[in-house]
């Protein structure tokens, strides 16, 4: 297998290649059907057009606003879940047809509290969701607020542990299932911050969307130079388009497939 030297991904074969284009185009057909039928999103080509295409169709803008005054990532990872659990079936469906589109802001959650509706308030006050909406909704708050400036590299090694929190007026469908264990990989190749924030936001709230996260469930955050090549231990991937080859796709970030939860992981 020839691996991708320049992010060190191990993504550089056809086969790995194909793998990703067919997540990147699920993605898609999960969130706007009627645009993948009218794209071939089998091709590189194909996928960027759909891409362009979902771009400029603003008629289906809804976003969602994260004021952010500490970041734990781990420990926004969990509020992350419990945010997207909270979504009843409308919010979520039209998020979801904006990608999850997703801003994230520079601030005090308490200190704003009181002049901006939010949906969620991480329990110790660290970030803080607005419900998915109109741009216009949140207008005056990005006005107030800057956009969170997080240029630090993610460095690769050490796991951290956590539980998606439990809580009884959660929205979305839950599965009724026992816990279930996943590790949550994020590749720190050419990844900021800034970077972590947006692919695992992503990943995280799809997966959750899709069934594949559930209360109690018990995640291990890992950062890696890049996940192994080797897609079939991953139930959820976020692909996104290599900076040193824009015409080929790299693994941003990924879910495992689910083993039973152990008693060794524990909540944040």
């Amino acid at each position: 297998m020839t691996t991708d030297t320049d992010t060190g991904t191990g993504t550089g074969t056809d086969a790995v290649q194909g793998s990703l284009r067919a997540a990147v185009a699920e993605r898609l057909r999960r969130a706007r059907p009627e645009l993948a039928a009218r794209h071939d999103l089998s091709t590189a080509a194909g996928l960027a057009a759909a891409g362009a295409a979902a771009g400029d169709d603003a008629g289906d803008d809804t976003l969602v606003a994260v004021v952010v005054r500490d970041l734990d990532l781990a420990g926004w990872a969990r509020q992350t879940c419990a945010y997207a659990l909270g979504l009843d079936a409308a919010e979520a469906a039209a998020w979801r047809r904006a990608f999850t589109r997703t801003v994230f802001l520079a601030g005090d959650p308490e200190r704003i509290g009181s002049r901006f509706p939010l949906a969620r308030t991480a329990p110790d006050g660290s970030a803080a969701w607005t419900a998915p909406g109109p741009p216009g909704a949140t207008a005056a708050l990005r006005r107030l607020l800057k956009l969170l400036q997080a240029p630090a590299a993610i460095r690769a090694g050490g796991d951290t542990a956590f539980e998606i929190p439990r809580h009884p007026a959660y929205r979305t469908p839950v599965v009724s299932r026992p816990p279930l264990r996943r590790d949550l990989c994020l590749a720190t190749v050419d990844c900021t911050l800034a970077d972590a924030l947006v692919h695992l936001n992503h990943l995280l709230a799809e997966a959750v969307m899709d069934g594949l996260l559930a209360p109690g469930d018990r995640l291990v955050l890992r950062t890696v130079p890049g996940p192994a090549a080797d897609l079939n231990r991953f139930a959820a991937v976020r692909a996104v388009p290599d900076p040193h080859a824009p015409d080929r796709l790299r693994l941003a970030a990924a879910l495992t497939t689910p083993s039973a939860a152990g008693p060794d992981v524990g909540p944040v």
